[in-house]
């Protein structure tokens, strides 16, 4: 017992009280830390690592008693096969590790340094027409109850689920989308890509989400739009076959029976590709100058 106390006394208690006084970069190290373990423990609640890391816990409660219980040979087995689970809990997590990673990767803290001198007009991933006929579209086809699956592409490219439907490369409009839709045609069953102002392809299939804390009552169209929202920027939009309502599904969350000035409003805000025009930034001090030496 005297032998764990002073481990404990060496490897924690050391480590908890800081040899020298704190200065800044240890509060940001501090900060930066909490900041990862804040993200970690709602990515373990999220997935299915919540339950396997209960597991994982109770191991370590039992090599901890086998060694206060002195267990010698447990306690050998258990450190001659901790690398052996290390690999294991790799190879069990990783669907959720790459989902994770993939979620970094969508992140681009750079993207408004790399949009420097790009005007307004270059700004819009799509225009106002086109987010006029996607919600016209949506709401025309919940009246009469037609199941619908629109992926509206963001900078993450979806041409690997474009793979899986037909081509269609057509300029999009509200009667193209309800036709498209439209029961017992060839191309109604699985998703529309939208990528700017056209519909790319049609009849798409998208990887279904695993989410648990999604509603029972969902369907196999619900589970599709944020599964793709998981794994990408994208926004969906779906359509219920059963209750009429238009959901749409972004960064894995999904909003139920919205109405359409709220789906209008979430597309605007995708709508541009950068927040700040840096243009007008960088020229604003050249063009005050060209103003003044013209008067």
């Amino acid at each position: 017992m005297e032998e764990f106390w002073s481990w404990i006394r060496i490897h924690i208690i050391s480590w908890l009280v800081p040899p020298k006084a704190v200065e800044v970069i240890d509060i940001i190290q501090i900060l930066v830390i909490a900041y990862f373990v804040y993200h970690l423990i709602l990515w373990v609640k999220n997935t299915r690592a919540y339950t396997l890391l209960k597991g994982i816990l109770f191991i370590v409660a039992f090599a901890i008693i086998a060694n206060i219980l002195n267990m010698s040979v447990i306690v050998w087995l258990m450190s001659n096969l901790s690398v052996a689970a290390i690999t294991a809990v790799v190879i069990i997590f990783q669907p959720e590790l790459r989902k994770v990673l993939e979620q970094m990767g969508h992140k681009n803290p750079f993207s408004s340094l790399l949009s420097m001198g790009k005007g307004t007009e270059d700004n819009l991933r799509f225009t106002d027409q086109t987010i006029n006929e996607l919600v016209r579209a949506s709401f025309e086809m919940g009246e009469v109850k037609t199941g619908a699956l629109i992926v509206v592409e963001k900078d993450v490219r979806l041409e690997e689920y474009e793979k899986t439907g037909i081509p269609v490369d057509a300029v999009l409009t509200s009667q193209l989308l309800i036709n498209i839709f439209e029961h017992n045609t060839p191309l109604h069953d699985g998703a529309v890509i939208v990528r700017d102002n056209r519909v790319t392809a049609a009849t798409c299939y998208l990887p279904l989400s695993d989410n648990m804390e999604l509603s029972k009552n969902l369907g196999t169209r619900h589970r599709a739009g944020v599964g793709i929202s998981e794994v990408s920027d994208s926004l969906t939009i779906i359509v219920s076959e059963e209750t009429g309502n238009v959901s749409y599904a972004m960064e894995g969350e999904l909003h139920t029976a919205v109405t359409p000035s709220e789906l209008k409003e979430q597309l605007h805000k995708i709508q541009k590709i950068y927040q700040v025009d840096n243009s007008r930034f960088w020229r604003k001090g050249r063009y005050k100058g060209e103003n003044k030496s013209a008067q």
